[in-house]
């Protein structure tokens, strides 16, 4: 079972980010608020889940949330200001339109660029601890999902469908064939012959 609430005190929010390793596409970013009596017996850190858990677990989460929301920032953003500051972007953009204002947050991860003043505490692992962290994982997870596999019917060569964007051997070798598309990071490189990636 994963923990409620960092502290009691103030309305407290989740959020984590997917998508931060992929070679194309956005990264994606979600905030949870949850009811203080909330629990759930399997949800966790959305990687420990299957794909039908996780979008069961995204129609559960969005029914009893207090509040949540999805942000991304696309891959152009993410060359020109770096994938840690747009893993923060979007985070920022998910709070921004949460309907209920938090007074506290629980970041997935060791780093966090303060939001609007609001106090934060960074959590390694957080979405195998806290619900909202884990609840966001889930959003974030599941919406980045949805959207490459939308634009994987424009570039079928690249399997998206499959890796998500990930670097997936079959990935490389599809960039590195064809060169990259339009939603690839071009801050990410893939070289060959030993297909590094490199970041």
């Amino acid at each position: 079972m994963l923990l409620s609430f960092y502290q009691n005190e103030f309305i407290e929010a989740g959020c984590d980010e997917a998508g931060r390793g992929c070679l194309a596409g956005p990264v994606f970013a979600a905030a949870v608020i949850l009811p203080s009596d909330f629990s759930h017996p399997i949800l966790t850190d959305s990687k420990q889940l299957t794909e039908k858990e996780r979008y069961s677990l995204r129609d559960f989460i969005e029914r009893e949330a207090l509040a949540f929301a999805v942000a991304q920032v696309d891959h152009e953003e993410i060359d020109r200001i770096n994938i840690l500051n747009a893993s923060f972007l979007a985070m920022h953009k998910a709070l921004e339109q949460l309907k209920l204002i938090p007074r506290f947050l629980i970041i997935d991860g060791n780093r966090f660029k303060s939001f609007q003043d609001i106090p934060h505490e960074c959590i390694v692992q957080g979405d195998g601890k806290y619900y909202s962290i884990a609840a966001a994982s889930i959003l974030a997870k599941t919406y980045r999902d949805d959207y490459m596999c939308k634009i994987s019917e424009e570039h079928p060569e690249y399997d998206w469908y499959r890796n998500k964007g990930y670097a997936t051997l079959k990935h490389r070798e599809a960039v590195i064939n064809y060169g990259m598309s339009p939603y690839h990071r071009k801050t990410f490189r893939v070289t060959n012959p030993q297909l590094e990636l490199f970041i």
